[in-house]
């Protein structure tokens, strides 16, 4: 830290009590009363350098009296202040400092200790050393920290504002082309043996910085200084995202609400707890207003995870409306970003009906949905009845499907939830952005489980959000035998995994077909240019692959139809009509036993595709 030593007379200053004495030998004929101290000092060397002590001393001298008494009660810095001031006019030896350098300047000004009053006065030399002092990145931290006890003197001389300055001037350059700066500003050895004195590397090789290298350093000012400092250096280009960082770690050091949310999902309460220090739950919510204000309004600088705890603790400290709403925007900006985990917001409202806040997320997603449908990379064009867009656009919605399903899963057990609230949550999202059902199925399944109370219609109601035809083989397989589901839910999905077998089944064929018709004109060309194993013998295997993959398709549609036969002798007679309906008949057919199909053999194979639909397929066939 950089020091200019001034005067050269040895010390002279001692403090008795609450009275600070000047042993020159003389008696003391001024006194100065700065709060309950008091300075027992002489008149020549004092209104020598100060204009407004020889005024003072001037107005309360008499003939009569030895000694004058004087009350300097609103000099900056105090007594401490004025005991380095009093050094100064008696010429003792006194260090200026980062530390003691700004109340000092302040108080010389309050003083009046201008050339006027001697050459290299107590103003000129203050302002000469605070010159070195802005120079210096760790200097110019602790002046400016300095500056919050005498703030408005601090102001009137513009040395708050040039503080900030060369602050938000280093922080924007590159640290590495200067011999500044260090965080803490000691001497300090990192691992690898370099050495840094006084925050300069004194190795050749330069020790690289990171860009949060000032992030620990600010991060001690109090907020209306770390808000003056944080809008310079976006105002000098700095990029938005470091400017998040640092916000971040100021929210971080300074919201003990937004640790205590990490303690508690880490399972450490007694952190947690010992986390909350004095500081109020109103300061906490002005201070946490600020911040939003100061975030940078970019998309995706701010993470998500950290916007979602920030807005947590909104709710907690009851911060105002409007920055609860900017922070549910933003996050619905980046909702695609975000985790099932930081999504779950507790209800922190006063009438508590569910266990997480389902509207503040519908919200959230309410504003996805517009950002997203307002978005001009977004060319959605519907073609055929069938949605198609770009792949830059579908991925962000995509996830977002994906997480509000998963979203829906975990809130979906709670007793207490609306249908009509799980309804309206579900159905923001479009259809087109699910390429698969199972998201949503699950969470409708376990809805039904937490809610056996609904009523027929009602159940009707919530499974027209899924769509059975966007079923895996693994969730068809599980509604097919899901007794919660209603009876035309499971006859859809029977009916289009039915469906998608038999046209699987149908397609190999065709497969096959075609490679035996390959195999012979391979054949062909093979015996032309002399050749005779090499088309067989590859079309063989290639045929064999095919039928072997027949057969297992075979097998599984035979175990599919024991196992709804299974669960019809459980159902009432309704299931009777359900099976029937897709051909799954009591009476023995070939194609109902599995030892009667041959995978070799095509012939014994259902020549047509179509479902089953009362008794007759879709070409209009009847069934025997």
């Amino acid at each position: 830290m950089a020091c200019m030593k001034l005067g050269s007379k040895s010390e002279v200053f001692h403090l008795d009590g609450h009275t600070w004495l000047c042993s020159t030998g003389l008696q003391s004929d001024v006194i100065i009363e700065i709060g309950e101290m008091s300075f027992h000092l002489h008149k020549f060397p004092l209104l020598s350098r100060s204009k407004v002590l020889e005024n003072l001393i001037g107005e309360h001298s008499s003939k009569d009296e030895k000694r004058c008494v004087l009350q300097l009660h609103d000099v900056p810095g105090g007594a401490k202040t004025f005991l380095l001031a009093a050094k100064f006019c008696y010429g003792v030896k006194m260090e200026l400092t980062a530390l003691n350098v700004v109340s000092l300047r302040c108080a010389a000004e309050y003083l009046g200790m201008s050339e006027d009053f001697g050459e290299e006065n107590l103003i000129t030399q203050t302002e000469n050393f605070l010159n070195e002092v802005f120079g210096s990145w760790t200097d110019s931290v602790k002046a400016l920290e300095t500056c919050e006890e005498v703030l408005l003197h601090a102001e009137e001389l513009h040395v708050v504002s040039r503080c900030i300055n060369s602050l938000a001037m280093k922080a924007c350059a590159d640290p590495s082309l200067f011999s500044w700066p260090m965080q803490g500003g000691s001497d300090m050895k990192n691992p690898d043996g370099t050495l840094f004195w006084n925050g300069i590397c004194t190795s050749a090789k330069p020790h690289p910085m990171g860009e949060d290298w000032w992030y620990e350093d600010v991060s001690f000012l109090r907020l209306p200084l770390y808000k003056r400092l944080i809008l310079e250096v976006g105002s000098n280009g700095m990029n938005p995202g470091r400017v998040a960082g640092a916000l971040m770690y100021y929210a971080k050091k300074h919201l003990p609400l937004l640790g205590r949310q990490s303690s508690i999902e880490s399972g450490n309460y007694a952190a947690s707890r010992s986390t909350i220090s004095a500081t109020s739950e109103a300061d906490q919510r002005s201070l946490l207003e600020e911040l939003v204000e100061l975030l940078p309004d970019q998309k995706g600088v701010t993470p998500s995870n950290f916007l979602l705890r920030l807005l947590r603790t909104a709710m907690i400290v009851h911060a105002s409306p409007s920055c609860r709403e900017n922070l549910e925007k933003r996050v619905g900006t980046q909702l695609d970003q975000a985790s099932l985990q930081d999504l779950l917001i507790p209800n922190s409202g006063y009438s508590v009906e569910t266990l997480y806040d389902i509207d503040c997320v519908q919200r959230i997603l309410d504003h996805f949905m517009l950002v997203d449908r307002d978005d001009p990379i977004s060319n959605y064009i519907e073609h055929e009845g069938q949605m198609t867009e770009s792949l830059h656009s579908l991925t962000p919605i995509t996830m977002v499907a994906n997480l509000i399903d998963s979203y829906l899963a975990e809130v979906a057990s709670d007793v207490n939830l609306k249908l009509a609230k799980f309804q309206s949550l579900a159905s923001v999202v479009p259809e087109y952005a699910r390429p698969i059902d199972d998201g949503i199925y699950r969470a409708i399944d376990i809805y039904l489980k937490a809610h056996p109370w609904l009523t027929d219609s009602e159940r009707e109601q919530l499974c027209r959000l899924m769509n059975c035809q966007k079923f895996s083989l693994e969730a068809s397989t599980h509604a097919a035998q899901n007794e919660r589901l209603p009876l035309r839910v499971i006859v859809q999905v029977l009916f289009f995994e039915q469906l998608r077998l038999r046209t699987s089944v149908s397609s190999w064929f065709f497969v096959s077909e075609n490679l035996d018709n390959s195999q012979n004109l391979s054949g062909n060309l093979a015996r032309n240019d002399f050749h005779p194993q090499a088309g067989g013998i590859h079309g063989r295997i290639m045929v064999d692959d095919m039928k072997e993959r027949v057969s297992e398709l075979e097998k599984e549609y035979f175990t599919m139809k024991q196992e709804i036969e299974k669960l019809g002798k459980t159902k009432v007679s309704s299931w009777n009509i359900l099976l029937r309906k897709f051909g799954f008949s009591r009476s023995k057919s070939k194609y109902e036993d599995p030892k009667a199909s041959k995978p070799t053999d095509t012939k014994e194979l259902p020549t047509s595709s179509a479902p089953l639909i009362n008794g007759e397929n879709q070409n209009n066939e009847p069934v025997d």
